[in-house]
């Protein structure tokens, strides 16, 4: 099975593959992070212990042999910073993309850059023509990175069982990008720098 670059360079960013040799710093991120996650994560309400963790960067590594998921680390400068990955949650052909910023980082596009590079690494992969971002309605953050990709909304719809952490409404928002938009996008990107 194909598999995507362990590290993803970008802008102001890179991404990689989940170690297990990073608890230490993936726990005091979370830690550092619980007030600004709690309203859109619900594992953020109760958080996963040290323990929980390890078993968590454990589980990353055998879904990324399995292709069901391609979780990386958001670094910048070497300090982790967040959280972000690409998954096979959507059915055939699909990816979508989950990610989430230590607060002292929010606010300067750079959950941008690490989609950006999600969405490029996604649609590379031979059975993947498009990546979806699913974010609750009341999550403008999420629903920005969307908009300043490109990604277009294809659908609005009450999640059966309602909001899953306390600043949802339970609506989710489906935004879409496929292979040939994301082509024409940076096709004219490129014309523009060129």
């Amino acid at each position: 099975m194909e598999e995507p670059a362990d590290i993803l360079r970008c802008e102001r960013v890179e991404l990689r593959r989940w170690r297990t040799s990073d608890l230490g710093a993936l726990e005091r991120t979370i830690r550092e992070s619980l007030d600004h996650l709690v309203p859109w994560m619900p594992w953020a309400s109760d958080p996963p212990d040290r323990g929980q963790l390890a078993e968590f960067l454990a589980l990353n590594q055998e879904q990324w042999r399995t292709g069901e998921a391609y979780a990386y680390a958001i670094t910048t400068g070497g300090a982790m910073i967040g959280s972000c990955g690409l998954y096979r949650r959507i059915g055939a052909g699909g990816l979508d993309i989950g990610y989430w910023l230590h607060p002292r980082w929010t606010g300067r596009g750079l959950a941008t850059a690490a989609a950006e590079a999600l969405v490029g690494q996604g649609l590379r992969l031979a059975d993947v023509d498009h990546v979806e971002i699913h974010h609750d309605a009341a999550n403008t953050a999420s629903g920005a990175v969307a908009r300043r990709l490109g990604f277009a909304e294809v659908g609005r719809a009450p999640l059966p069982a309602g909001p899953a952490a306390p600043g949802e409404t339970g609506i989710d928002v489906v935004c879409r990008m496929t292979a040939d938009r994301w082509r024409a996008r940076t096709a004219a990107r490129a014309r523009r720098a060129g």
